[in-house]
């Protein structure tokens, strides 16, 4: 008992020193990492340059990364890049919080309601299974060309990912405390407020981070088939002329969109799942 006593005050002494900061060592790490992070870049353009230079490849197909920069600039200062990137991110945002509302209700729904859950459980499959990006097309004649078949086909893709997770975040409790709960007489709805959920929200929130970039997939393959305006739109339009090096541009620009929405999304979940530990979100 002393033993414990004597360890949780020096726990409680060495917090008070290090003030709640991060250790030097700590720090160091995050710093080698971001470091090793910037070199594995640095080493990939420089073989790209290499592989340009040495001719490794068919000239109209390789482009060097100078011209990819000078396309993306120009992108940029010509005002191509915004109207275009504002068009796929708003089809993104909108078809996610679609997806994502939708996803979540019928996953919880269906993970409460194991008899229906049975029934719908090969349909799910199957449309899940399906090849959506091939009903683009359909959609399209449906919804017209514009934002309204983008948001479709990316909810198409988006809403069963999120339901799978919602799902199975809900199956992840521990059915002794379920059991436990019910024994002491918890009623369904504390079972669901105090257990339930809150262990699925680290699932439903993984389902929702991996649905970003699904809906940002629909909706540039949306985009690429038939759009007035729109990221994939572009990289069709100088696809067709052989404008390689703006294409690179373009894509990379939706790289560099991705991930900064996905370390957003990273943030927002830190804050609202403070109590789970760093490595597990």
């Amino acid at each position: 008992m002393t033993i414990l006593v004597d360890s949780s005050l020096e726990a409680v002494d060495v917090s008070r020193q290090t003030g709640g900061k991060p250790r030097k060592s700590e720090s160091n790490s995050r710093w080698l990492i971001l470091g090793a992070q910037i070199g594995i870049l640095i080493v990939a353009v420089a073989v790209w340059q290499l592989a340009h230079v040495f001719n490794l490849g068919r000239a109209i197909v390789l482009r060097s990364p100078g011209e990819v920069w000078t396309a993306g600039v120009e992108l940029v200062t010509t005002g191509v890049l915004w109207p275009n990137l504002w068009s796929t991110l708003s089809a993104t945002v909108i078809a996610l919080v679609i997806a994502g509302t939708a996803g979540v209700l019928i996953g919880l729904g269906l993970a409460l309601v194991p008899r229906i859950e049975r029934v719908v459980h090969p349909y799910l499959t199957a449309l899940n299974s399906a090849p959506r990006v091939a009903f683009a097309p359909v959609l399209i004649i449906i919804f017209g060309i514009g934002q309204s078949s983008k948001i479709a086909l990316a909810v198409s893709v988006v809403i069963f990912v999120v339901i799978i997770n919602s799902r199975a975040g809900v199956y992840a409790a521990d059915p002794d405390v379920r059991r436990l709960m019910s024994i002491l007489g918890a009623t369904r709805g504390q079972i669901f407020r105090k257990l339930l959920f809150p262990v699925a929200v680290p699932s439903i929130f993984a389902g929702l981070r991996l649905g970003l970039i699904y809906a940002l997939l629909g909706v540039v393959t949306s985009e690429m088939i038939a759009a007035r305006e729109g990221m994939g739109q572009l990289v069709s339009a100088y696809s067709g002329n052989f404008e390689l090096h703006r294409v690179y541009a373009v894509i990379l620009s939706l790289i560099i969109v991705a991930t900064i929405l996905n370390g957003i999304a990273g943030i927002v979940e830190k804050k609202i799942l403070w109590w789970q530990p760093k490595g597990e979100i």
